[in-house]
């Protein structure tokens, strides 16, 4: 039995100790947090390096100006971190958390969960098997309708607490694994409804080291069902809808996700023609699940992380420049 232990107890925390409680051949050995004031069903310790002792891995889902001194704290103890996306709170941490996990031999995994989708699994095979053809563009939505209750707490209107970080990261992580290393970004970005520090609206244009170009579009303050949060049906506690919010485009057909509708044509590419849909089975499953059960094979020497440190690091490059694009009206180099 692999025992995992969980720092940070909150929201996010607690959908880890749900997943564990349901994955096979793990259970939680200790969870550490401060703020802790309640009883809970877990044993409590004191410590980071109390849990580390008490653990084979540790979970960090704790706030993000938090993720690189604990990371490190749990390196250099030789454990075994899943830490919860983003990566790191700067780029700069991320490459001192990369550098010192690599050195030390230690095994990072960031929560980007969504790859550990089947749906997104299927996605990639569609794509490596080439029947798209060659990938030439890309579109992402990420349309949530966020409560003015979610904004009560005064640290979520400030710069960096908005969307780009909390949201978006999620998507560019998933573009970059289906279509490749994103290379140069350029943005707009508004916060014209509250007014706030974080932004609500941001619009950025992509182009991929392949050659391919894209675009996502990301608001919070936009009433609608495009994105993957209100499309995937991963969380429950999201109304699901049947739309789409991301389009993959080739020359021989397109895909969208999480839907996974393959459009062909059999004497194509012709505007004239007739296109075919196909509607790709896939049979769901739980990703936070999966990606403790991985968590656990990482940990035992059984597998290798599905999403590195330097994956992680990447994404937050990437938030990074669409953030200094939107100030300086420049297209800006990721990295």
């Amino acid at each position: 039995m692999t025992r995992i232990g969980v720092a940070g107890v909150g929201l996010i925390g607690r959908q880890h100790l749900d997943a564990i409680s349901r994955a096979q051949g793990v259970t939680v050995s200790a969870v550490f947090d401060p703020a802790l004031k309640e009883d809970v069903a877990w044993p409590v310790v004191k410590s980071l390096s109390e849990l580390a002792a008490h653990s084979d891995g540790v979970i960090l889902a704790v706030p993000n100006h938090l993720h690189a001194r604990m990371a490190l704290m749990l390196i250099d103890a030789d454990c075994p971190v899943l830490i919860e996306k983003p990566l790191t709170g700067t780029a700069a941490d991320g490459v001192a958390v990369v550098r010192a996990a690599q050195n030390a031999g230690v095994p990072i995994l960031v929560g980007h969960h969504r790859r550990h989708n089947p749906l997104v699994a299927r996605a990639y095979e569609i794509i490596a098997e080439g029947t798209l053809g060659t990938v030439t563009t890309v579109q992402g939505t990420c349309w949530l309708p966020k409560p003015e209750s979610y904004y009560a707490q005064a640290w979520r209107q400030r710069a960096g607490a908005g969307p780009l970080f909390i949201n978006l990261i999620h998507d560019i992580d998933l573009l970059m694994y289906l279509c490749g290393l994103i290379s140069h970004v350029q943005a707009m970005e508004s916060s014209a409804v509250r007014g706030t520090e974080a932004e609500e609206v941001t619009v950025a244009t992509l182009r991929f080291a392949s050659g391919v170009l894209g675009t996502v579009n990301l608001s919070d303050v936009a009433l609608g069902p495009w994105s993957w949060e209100l499309t995937a049906g991963e969380n429950p506690a999201y109304p699901k809808t049947d739309q789409s919010s991301y389009l993959i485009g080739g020359t021989k057909g397109s895909l969208s996700l999480p839907n996974l509708s393959l459009w062909t044509q059999h004497d194509g590419p012709d505007w004239w023609a007739p296109i075919q849909q196909t509607r790709v089975p896939v049979p769901l499953s739980d990703p936070l699940k999966s990606q403790i059960e991985h968590f656990a094979q990482v940990i035992r020497g059984k597998a290798e992380p599905l999403v590195s440190a330097a994956d992680g690091l990447r994404a937050v490059q990437v938030i990074e420049a669409i953030k200094a694009a939107a100030g300086s009206g420049q297209i800006v180099s990721v990295g």
